[in-house]
């Protein structure tokens, strides 16, 4: 092996969004690959391999619902991504101190709540995945997060005999498949415990899962997070004027800018 090829490299870890698979991430991954990262994907649980049919997912969070014992949303990937860590900071070929994560929608989220549990991710950009879950209930604007999953929401209506989704419906899913999503986990409370790691935010500035309002509280926060740290710097929030729920050419540029200046220094 050439010496240059021994060396410790940074890491981007990426995730997908809901219904897609690790393989979905490639020309993304290969980007990275090309410019001196080692790039990482895994399916996130009930997806791709780890899926045994088209429904596995929207089963999974019906199950939750019904029975509790998983948490298919979220925080049953996050433990997989801690186990992800230890994984790569024992690799040799690895810098466990340049580890970043990204991931898009479902898998911004699993890149956010991965930071607030596991400082072995240093430098962390989630796109269109941050979004204030108590804030949504509050001004209703809960719907368009809920008919991205609707099943689970749809079979807890009908258990708790409502003739509609309502807010009330939202609060009980969140609170059973997700503990604390809504409240001691919102993004007011988790986001800023990333800083001082540098954090770079990439939403849609018309995005109805992720509105901006709900964004508000966790932004200042955060930058009052690392201005007393001395580093300002380390925090960014970009909302992309006239963009809904996708990830666009330049937030794959603004966060690919965002790990080189933070990982190849």
């Amino acid at each position: 092996m050439k010496e240059s090829e021994k060396k410790r490299r940074p890491t981007i870890v990426f995730l997908h969004s809901t219904n897609k698979c690790k393989e979905w991430l490639r020309p993304l991954l290969e980007g990275y690959a090309s410019r001196g990262y080692i790039a990482v994907a895994i399916d996130s649980r009930y997806h791709g391999e780890r899926a045994t049919s088209i429904t596995t997912y929207r089963d999974s969070l019906v199950s939750s619902w019904k029975n509790g014992d998983t948490m298919p949303f979220i925080f049953d990937t996050v433990w997989d991504l801690i186990k992800l860590a230890d994984y790569l900071t024992e690799r040799e070929d690895v810098d466990p101190s340049k580890i970043g994560i990204t991931g898009e929608s479902l898998g911004g989220m699993h890149a956010w709540f991965a930071a607030f549990v596991d400082t072995r991710y240093s430098v962390v950009v989630p796109i269109i995945g941050v979004q204030g879950f108590g804030w949504a209930i509050e001004h209703d604007k809960w719907q368009a997060r809920v008919n991205s999953i609707k099943a689970v929401f749809e079979e807890a209506r009908a258990d708790l005999d409502k003739s509609a989704i309502d807010k009330e419906v939202v609060q009980k899913v969140w609170d059973r498949i997700a503990p604390g999503l809504a409240s001691q986990f919102d993004a007011p409370y988790t986001v800023p415990t990333i800083a001082p790691r540098p954090l770079l935010i990439l939403n849609g500035g018309d995005d109805p899962r992720c509105p901006l309002g709900g964004l508000e509280i966790p932004e200042s926060r955060t930058l009052r997070a690392c201005e007393k740290t001395n580093c300002p710097q380390n925090f960014k929030l970009i909302a992309q004027p006239g963009i809904g729920h996708q990830m666009t050419p330049l937030m794959v540029k603004e966060a690919s800018d965002w790990f080189d200046r933070f990982l190849k220094v």
